[in-house]
Order: structure tokens, then C-alpha cells, then sequence
């Protein structure tokens, strides 16, 4: 399967609208599932021209079948499978912060490390940021095993960092490390770079 990233369209807006009002995918970003897509047609409008956000849609496409004459036959159109973000880019100090979030319906299928390693790409090769970070629950394991694996160390704990489920709880703050080094034997960078 390919995965791909492109940006975010106001055609887009009503399946960003299903993750960011589903409360499996919001109690990880920190926030109440509760956001109108009237209120997200709004956000688009007014950010659409913002040089300090970059979002983008993670699409997954199967890939194409050959048939029996070796001639590729037309696949399926891809599917969008999330949202991945880079926000509160400031271009004197070169940093952004990194957002994800990926269909509970297709979570487990490997696309969350494939677009974290296409969005940093583009943070560092495009748009020349010296780091990225990002903010994560202590209890989201499954994205802290991600983010581990695309070269993301912890650098602090926020105690007591965010409030749901009727309790405070704490968070990460991680970063990449840019370029991705390996040692010999190691496979502590992203593979796509050992």
C-alpha cells in the first residue's frame, strides 16, 4: 500500500470533521470532541493563506494490479485514511510543531509512520525548520511506539498537562532527530534513512 500527503482541501473538511468529533481519536489531541464543520468551513477560510500552518491529508492507495499482459490495471481511488499537521511554524527560531491523527478504522496499518516520516521530510527538506516537536499523552503508547520509530527522543515530561476523563494527566514533549543518524548494526532512524 502507498501513502501519500497532500493538502488539506475544503472538500476534506467533512471527513477531518468525523476524526476531530470522534472521542477515541480527541482524547489524545487534548481536546473535547465537539467542533461544528461550519466552525471548521470557518478555520479553513480564515487560515487558508497562514505561512505558519501546513495541514495535510494522509491518503493510502492499494497497489495497482498487472494483468495477465503485464499492463497495469486502474486501482482504487485512494482513501483518506488522516490528517497530519504542521503548526506555529516561526521562521526565525526554524521550528513547528507536529500534529497526527489517523481513522480509528485504520489505525494498526502502518500509515502513521509512513506520513510522520513524509511530514518531516517536508518540515526539514522543504520548508528548512531545524525542529520539529510534538505534545503526546503518557497513556497514547501505540503513537509513542510510532514516534520512537521515525527518531523521536523525549526531551521533558508536562505534568499534569491536560484535563480528560475527570482527571489531569501528563504528556511528552519529543523530537527528531534531524538528519536521522545510524549506527552500524542499529536501526534507531527511520528506515527509510538506514
Amino acid at each position: 500500500m502507498s501513502v501519500r500527503l497532500r493538502a488539506l482541501e475544503r472538500d476534506d473538511l467533512r471527513f477531518a470533521h468525523s476524526l476531530s468529533n470522534d472521542s477515541r481519536v480527541m482524547s489524545y489531541w487534548f481536546n473535547e470532541p465537539f467542533d461544528s464543520l461550519a466552525e471548521l468551513h470557518e478555520i479553513y477560510d480564515r487560515h487558508i493563506h497562514d505561512l505558519r500552518e501546513r495541514r495535510f491529508v494522509i491518503e493510502a492507495r492499494e497497489p495497482e494490479a498487472t494483468g495477465g499482459d503485464g499492463i497495469a490495471e486502474s486501482g482504487p481511488r485512494p482513501e483518506r485514511v488522516g490528517v497530519v499537521e504542521l503548526v506555529e511554524i516561526d521562521y526565525i527560531h526554524r521550528c513547528a510543531e507536529f500534529q497526527i491523527m489517523i481513522a480509528p478504522s485504520r489505525q494498526g496499518e502502518g500509515h502513521a509512520t509512513t506520513a510522520t516520516r513524509l511530514a518531516l521530510d517536508y518540515a526539514f527538506a522543504v520548508l528548512n525548520l531545524h525542529k520539529v516537536y510534538l505534545i503526546v499523552s503518557t497513556e497514547n503508547h501505540g503513537a509513542i511506539h510510532i514516534y520512537r520509530k521515525a527518531g523521536f527522543t523525549v526531551e521533558g515530561t508536562l505534568r499534569e498537562e491536560f484535563f480528560t476523563d475527570g482527571r489531569y494527566r501528563d504528556a511528552l514533549r519529543t523530537s527528531p532527530r534531524w538528519p536521522p543518524t545510524c549506527s552500524p548494526g542499529t536501526r534507531t532512524a527511520p528506515e527509510s534513512r538506514c
